[in-house]
């Protein structure tokens, strides 16, 4: 099966701010403008069948809707950080960010889940796919979902910096294919 996973566009929030699981909407613009470059990249595969998911969020379900029908699924949000959700980065306690940088997978940033319980989530998800798919979520799923399509260890993935933009595709052949 080919997955086409599609990073949702820019929030409205301040640069610096840390909203993983905060139900932020895209920047009105940043949507029409994703939309605008996404849709003819789209139209063949969206014509072909291919089912539409997407992250209950609605930074993610405001481009899902203007592809087509979809499905909200809610193992595809972004990781939540507790207590650490909507605050600037900096007023966060350095302290608090190191411990979560020195135990990636099992610490709970802000009190929040684990990136070892957003992979679950994300594994329950590409387990229960049948058929081919567009999901429409965010960096954090995305990286997971290519680390386990990929066979990357998770602590490996969960250490590399974002590099994934907005409204960027990344394709996918789930389940993995051996090389």
């Amino acid at each position: 099966m080919e997955l086409i996973l599609i990073r949702h566009p820019q929030p409205d929030v301040a640069s610096g701010v840390c909203y993983g699981s905060s139900d932020i909407p895209a920047a009105a613009d940043a949507l029409a403008a994703g939309y605008a470059a996404l849709a003819p990249q789209l139209a063949d595969v969206l014509a072909r069948g291919y089912r539409l998911y997407s992250s209950p969020l609605q930074r993610c379900t405001a481009l899902a809707s203007l592809l087509g029908a979809f499905a909200p699924d809610a193992r595809l949000m972004e990781m939540n950080f507790g207590t650490w959700e909507l605050r600037s980065w900096p007023d966060i306690a350095r302290a608090e960010v190191d411990a979560w940088a020195a135990d990636l997978l099992g610490y709970r940033p802000g009190g929040g889940e684990t990136v070892r319980e957003v992979a679950g989530r994300v594994q329950s998800f590409l387990d229960a796919l049948q058929h081919d798919a567009i999901v429409v979520c965010h960096a954090g799923t995305i990286r997971l979902m290519a680390a386990i399509a990929a066979g990357e260890p998770l602590q490996q993935a969960a250490a590399k910096p974002n590099h994934i933009k907005y409204c960027e595709i990344l394709r996918l052949s789930w389940p993995a294919k051996p090389v």
